[in-house]
């Protein structure tokens, strides 16, 4: 990536990661050639990993996957300690059925789709097969007897009054670990780090910032979310409360035992280091 080209930096497009970008936005960073770039986190991952981003926030299992490309920036992550609320699982058989029945999969994640895999095979103890499909409730559970969505289309989904049960993965994951769950991650590709640093950084502060000014004032993330996505701010305000937006010690033991279980079902090749931008 030449110095000359604007520095690409990739945006979830879903609710959840808002307060990572909402104050990070290209008018803020233009001094430093940034692009902002959003995308749903598969077509992120993909992104990233082919080298049309310098850096982006990612689901966690791609950064798993390239870890030797990527390093890490400190302190920022979209995490949840139980309840994630936009990670589900509909079921239109009960789950001891479900556990070794067929499960119709989003194609826009990774990190979650993962998830799932770990607790119907680890903690569940099943064996289902899985089928890869649009994020569409109806037409997948045409398919499967269970359907996961995540991001705003989970959410969408979860309004209706389906009559599905419906289990969130978060609360799952925290009630088989008793730890946290790490949906995203901010990478950085290693040589943009090396001829971008003080670009990279200057992003890097900013999205601190943006998330620390989100969270001490969520009414503009909520009215957002309303106008666009619908619900009612009871419902945005406790969402937003809901998630984690730093990545410290007990984020990176919970990410580092899901990594740990996707080696172990051969998810990943190895289990990754976890490696910091400076």
């Amino acid at each position: 990536m030449p110095t000359n080209h604007p520095l690409a930096v990739g945006r979830i497009d879903y609710a959840n990661a808002w307060p990572l970008f909402h104050y990070a936005d290209e008018e803020t960073l233009s001094p430093y050639g940034v692009q902002i770039v959003s995308r749903k986190p598969a077509e992120l991952n993909r992104a990233l990993s082919n080298g049309e981003l310098a850096m982006s926030a990612v689901s966690s299992f791609a950064y798993a996957w390239h870890s030797e490309q990527y390093v890490l920036l400190p302190d920022l992550s979209v995490s949840t300690e139980g309840t994630v609320h936009s990670i589900l699982l509909f079921l239109k058989k009960p789950l001891d059925q479900v556990r070794n029945g067929v499960i119709a999969l989003t194609n826009t994640s990774a990190t979650s789709v993962n998830l799932l895999k770990v607790l119907m095979s680890v903690y569940l103890e099943g064996n289902p097969s899985y089928i890869t499909m649009e994020p569409d409730l109806d037409t997948m559970l045409e398919q499967a007897d269970a359907a996961l969505l995540i991001g705003d289309t989970a959410i969408q989904a979860s309004w209706r009054d389906t009559g599905l049960q419906v289990i969130d993965l978060g609360e799952m994951w925290h009630r088989f670990t008793g730890l946290g769950m790490t949906y995203a991650v901010v990478a950085v590709r290693k040589e943009a780090a090396e001829r971008h640093r003080e670009a990279i950084a200057a992003v890097h502060r900013a999205m601190v910032d943006s998330k620390r000014r989100s969270l001490a004032e969520l009414e503009p993330l909520v009215v957002q979310a309303c106008r666009t996505l619908g619900g009612e701010p009871a419902y945005w305000r406790r969402y937003f409360h809901t998630l984690q937006y730093d990545f410290g010690e007990r984020r990176q033991q919970g990410l580092r035992l899901y990594f740990h279980y996707a080696a172990q079902l051969g998810l990943l090749e190895r289990e990754p280091e976890l490696a910091f931008f400076e």
